[in-house]
């Protein structure tokens, strides 16, 4: 995680917190090459049980002569931890803080949002959340960040932090037929828990989810299942 101070005119300074893609990098390319090296082995492995799945693809991995079976697997292992690893970097998130302003940064898309927009930053799970004085949802993203770290930069600018979530007691459970929704939010969550079924369809949860806002929903996950919770808090 790199954390770097930039002057900004009028403001005194800027904190810049990002995971390190080097690091995220590295370690999805010696995570995959890990793999691939002990992927013969396996193979050799399946092949002595008395029925073996995927016998086919075993014998014919287990047919290339050593030491250029190894070095394939683990050549293969690495391209691909190499390609995970800079999807991870391009979904990772990074914070820029600001005595003004608060910037969020992930999938080259920045949300800004001023001081006054914000009364309080918390941590759900693995997530940063961002909430509004009214209790409205600002912001709530996946942070891969140290917490401590990222709890003392808001503190050095001035912003409120808090360990958990203080609304976090108003969520309720999601089944479909809710009552208490309005109009339209629960063909929206049936429609979003088909998305978080399916890792290729985040995208689309998010998206929901913002439709959920429009319609003065919060929602929050828990594995699969899905809480939410009035936007606006009296």
């Amino acid at each position: 995680m790199g954390k770097k101070r930039v002057p900004q005119a009028g403001a005194g300074k800027d904190t810049e917190l990002a995971e390190s893609a080097w690091v995220i990098t590295l370690f999805c390319v010696a995570c995959g090459a890990g793999i691939g090296a002990v992927l013969p082995l396996l193979a050799r492995l399946l092949l002595k049980l008395p029925w073996a799945p995927l016998e086919g693809p075993a014998e014919l991995l287990t047919s290339i002569p050593e030491p250029a079976l190894t070095l394939g697997t683990v050549a293969v292992g690495a391209l691909g931890g190499l390609l995970l690893g800079l999807s991870a970097v391009h979904e990772s998130l990074s914070v820029r803080v600001c005595d003004t302003h608060l910037a969020l940064t992930i999938r080259d898309s920045t949300q800004e949002f001023t001081r006054e927009e914000i009364a309080v930053l918390c941590r759900d799970g693995k997530q940063l959340v961002m909430l509004a004085p009214d209790g409205r949802e600002l912001a709530r993203e996946h942070c891969g960040l140290p917490w401590q770290r990222l709890a003392d930069t808001l503190a050095e600018h001035g912003y409120r932090w808090a360990e958990e979530d203080p609304y976090r007691a108003e969520f309720r459970r999601w089944v479909p037929g809710t009552p208490g929704l309005p109009e339209g939010a629960d063909a929206l969550l049936r429609a979003r828990a088909q998305a978080l079924k399916s890792d290729d369809d985040a995208k689309d949860a998010r998206e929901l989810r913002r439709e959920l806002l429009r319609l003065g929903v919060v929602v929050r996950d828990e594995e699969k299942r899905q809480y939410w919770r009035p936007a606006r808090q009296n």
